[in-house]
């Protein structure tokens, strides 16, 4: 896979308009020219995605150039694909619904989870 150079030309605003553009996975990792095992995408897309948001809500790129922009973003995208390349999602809770399920956290009073089982063995 090659970086779409033409559709990441021009400047700062441009590139992030053409970024905000792209809906699939694929295409990210295709017009940034990252790499990518299509197994580990599959299971974590959507994790991928929203960790390369969090990495670029990080930093600023409107102040950089274009170029260091594009680098930013690719940077971006490969640390958030190494994240979960590793590991899987529920182990890194990226989103709330996770972070707010974790089975190593006791519960809140109020919120105890009772299994359906333990209640037909009375």
């Amino acid at each position: 896979m090659t970086c779409d150079r033409e559709a990441l030309s021009g400047d700062v605003t441009d590139i992030v308009a053409r970024l905000k553009s792209l809906s699939a996975a694929e295409d990210f990792f295709e017009t940034l020219g990252v790499s990518y095992e299509p197994k580990v995408l599959d299971v974590s897309r959507l994790h991928i995605m929203k960790r390369m948001g969090q990495y670029l809500a990080e930093e600023d790129i409107s102040g950089h150039s274009a170029r260091a922009a594009v680098a930013r973003a690719r940077d971006a995208l490969e640390r958030a694909y190494a994240d979960f390349a590793t590991s899987s999602p529920l182990s890194r809770r990226v989103f709330r619904v996770l972070q707010q399920h974790d089975p190593t956290r006791t519960a809140a009073p109020g919120q105890t989870f009772v299994p359906l089982d333990t209640v037909l063995k009375s």
